[in-house]
């Protein structure tokens, strides 16, 4: 049984594709068997008798004996050089990478040491031309991110210079469509003043041109009462006109631009009473205008454009009303709050949206005299002082606007 085992021992020594090689306790090679002699290149039986440190590099045979000493205090079978490179060396001086497993056996009482020993050279081969190929892939990979980036970049410039374009195009067209809006406001608005001129102008022009024939018919008579009459009718006239051509002027600086807010210090008190005063001659005959002021108040806006507002609410007012007109005023918070109220034929409801547009005529004032003007310049002025316009209104029974402007 022992020959046997042997013998089946001594055919897998000389056939194991390892190579196997036993050392004594001294280091010295007993036995080596054929793969290890192929794997260092010696002739058949020449390694037994050589030390164990003729097949190691002269640069690890210290590390050697320590890892050696290292077994014999604790023989245990252990594997070596695997996760790190552990190299081997030839007959011929050439180094090669090696995976070696240590156990040990006994013979006659004699401890040795068997070492199985493969050579990794061409595993290692592959190894290090796949870690080539992983770097190269990692280097086109970083290359080709980097292209690809770039690329990126460059289309969302692309992008970002269609989208301006886009942009530019679109405020382009919106400028052209604004242009076109602008031009067709303005032929409508031409159309509009051409039409209300014609009417506005001619009667007042045909009075002045009437009453001047009667009165040099008066004079060859000397009917003075009745040139007095025509004389007061030609200023009626003449005021009226005057009055478009402020209502045409005003709107024109305003659409312009041409208009500057400057802010003085000035009595509200006789402010008022001066506009009173400029009013009183426009006033219907028999209708009277009521004015509740603050004592001694100084305030400070532009009473320019203040004046241009009250007029026009206080003409307003005379046109569309028979009876008393009352401008009251009060100053809170640092506020103005002016108010016009009149008692006359008021404004239809279904008007009221319409009522501070260019040109809009109220549905029951159409056989009153008026450019439709005079509140769209109101609303235009006040906004230029930064202050607020609301009204109140009922058919027949009168309106009341009302302006608040800061101080």
């Amino acid at each position: 049984m022992i020959e046997d085992a042997s013998i089946r021992f001594q055919e897998i020594f000389k056939g194991s594709t390892e190579g196997i090689v036993i050392v004594d306790k001294s280091g010295t090679i007993v036995e080596a068997n054929p793969s290890s002699e192929r794997i260092f290149g010696y002739a058949k039986g020449e390694l037994i008798g050589k030390p164990m440190e003729n097949l190691i590099p002269k640069n690890i045979r210290e590390q050697h004996h320590h890892y050696s000493d290292q077994f014999h205090k604790n023989p245990t079978p252990r594997s070596m050089g695997i996760g790190r490179d552990l190299m081997a060396l030839r007959k011929d001086g050439t180094e090669f990478p090696v995976e070696v497993r240590l156990s040990h056996t006994e013979s006659n009482n004699t401890f040795l040491v068997m070492a199985f020993i493969i050579d990794i050279t061409q595993r290692k081969k592959a190894e290090n031309a796949l870690k080539q190929s992983e770097e190269q892939l990692i280097v086109y990979a970083t290359e080709l991110e980097r292209k690809v980036e770039s690329r990126t970049e460059a289309l969302n410039r692309l992008v970002e210079k269609l989208e301006e374009e886009v942009i530019e195009r679109k405020k382009a067209e919106q400028e052209v469509l604004k242009s076109l809006a602008r031009e067709r406001e303005l032929n409508e608005l031409k159309s509009k003043f051409v039409s209300i001129a014609s009417h506005e102008f001619r009667t007042p022009l045909s009075t002045v041109l009437s009453s001047t024939s009667l009165i040099q018919q008066y004079k060859e008579r000397g009917e003075i009462e009745k040139q007095d009459k025509h004389i007061q009718r030609i200023k009626t006239s003449v005021n009226h006109l005057t009055a478009i051509l402020n209502d045409f002027l005003s709107l024109g600086k305003l659409e312009e631009g041409k208009i500057d807010v400057i802010i003085e210090s000035f009595s509200l008190q006789e402010f008022l009473q001066e506009i009173a005063e400029d009013i009183h001659p426009s006033l219907k005959e028999n209708q009277k205008l009521s004015i509740s002021v603050p004592q001694t108040e100084v305030i400070r806006t532009d009473p320019r454009i203040l004046r241009n507002i009250l007029f026009n609410l206080l003409s307003n007012a005379s046109k569309y009303s028979e009876q008393t007109i009352y401008l009251n005023s009060g100053i809170k918070d640092n506020q103005l709050t002016l108010s016009v109220q009149d008692q006359g034929i008021g404004i239809p409801e279904e008007d009221l949206k319409h009522l501070f547009d260019r040109f809009f005529r109220a549905s029951n004032a159409t056989n009153i005299q008026g450019t439709g003007l005079g509140l769209h310049i109101v609303k235009r002025y006040v906004e230029l002082l930064n202050g607020t316009l609301n009204f109140t209104s009922k058919q027949g029974a009168g309106s009341t606007f009302t302006i608040t402007i800061p101080l």
